[in-house]
């Protein structure tokens, strides 16, 4: 599948004192790619009015600096999609250079009971296309 690329600056205020960008600033960027990546597929998490979508795990290593107002492109795939959870990779460059890599797993959730119920058909079929 050919990943869905997704381009974000560093912004000033996602920087810190080093002048990279702070860590946790990246997964910002990581949801709003996710956020763009589900839209581009058809699927909205709106869309499924009784369902929550937790995050379970996420990671990232960084491998070369991101500075302010670089521009990043930030490729989305799907790593996994399981029962009642997915995996989402993605892979941050700027200007053809590897900066990070991270990965989030986010599972879906009954709002009433808060249990881990199947990924929604609409979903699990976007997402395994």
């Amino acid at each position: 599948m050919k990943p869905f690329v997704y381009d974000a600056r560093v912004r000033f205020g996602d920087t810190d004192a080093s002048g990279r960008i702070f860590y946790a600033a990246l997964f910002h960027h990581f949801d709003a790619a996710e956020t763009e990546f589900l839209r581009s597929i058809g699927c909205r998490y709106s869309e499924f009015e009784h369902a929550g979508f937790p995050r379970v795990h996420i990671e990232c290593d960084f491998t070369s600096a991101l500075s302010y107002d670089d521009l990043m492109n930030i490729a989305v795939t799907v790593e996994r999609v399981g029962r009642a959870s997915f995996t989402l990779v993605f892979d941050v460059s700027v200007d053809g250079r590897g900066a990070a890599r991270g990965k989030i797993t986010i599972v879906s959730i009954d709002h009433r009971t808060h249990q881990a119920v199947p990924l929604p058909e609409k979903l699990r079929a976007a997402l395994n296309q």
